[in-house]
């Protein structure tokens, strides 16, 4: 267990600016529906900019199973991972698909094409919205190569020297 100088929950603002600045270092997760029942699937997706509510944003075919899962359940785990800097960051949340074509036309990016080869005109485009409801991370104090070094001189002096900081976001 972290020491309770090593937690540090965030609320509103700066847990949503948290969620912000780890989804903009690492946008991939690996997002997961059927939370319910096993077994679960998850699968990679590249999150959007999330918005200034904290809500995280994807492009999603309206056929796909996270689509029909996400209809019969609404429940998702979204897992981010960006061990090059030692953050993590997992958040559970209610997903919702959305079909606001002026949403999916300021989201838009070309690189969605191949994917979507139509544009937003694509017939089978839509955005899942993900708000957070539960969400924790763990990330470090200093950059990697200082808690690499503190690493390094916790083996040898034999003392641990605990890097991390992790904490609850309440969005």
């Amino acid at each position: 267990m972290a020491d309770n100088e090593n937690i540090k929950n965030l609320y509103g603002k700066d847990a949503i600016d948290k969620i912000r600045e780890l989804v903009k270092k690492e946008s991939i997760c690996m997002f997961t529906t059927r939370l319910a029942e096993a077994p679960l699937s998850t699968r990679p997706m590249s999150t959007q900019e999330p918005d200034e509510d904290g809500n995280l944003w994807f492009f999603s075919s309206k056929s796909s199973h996270k689509n029909q899962h996400i209809e019969a359940d609404p429940k998702i785990q979204l897992f981010y991972s960006n061990p090059g800097n030692y953050e993590f960051l997992s958040v559970y949340g209610t997903a919702s698909i959305n079909l606001d074509i002026d949403k999916i036309k300021d989201m838009w990016t070309p690189f969605l094409k191949a994917w979507f080869q139509e544009g937003t005109d694509d017939p089978e485009i839509s955005l899942i919205k993900v708000i957070p409801e539960d969400a924790y991370y763990w990330d470090t104090k200093n950059n990697k190569m200082v808690s690499m070094i503190k690493i390094l001189t916790s083996v040898v002096v034999g003392k641990t020297m605990d890097d991390g900081v992790e904490g609850k976001l309440e969005v």
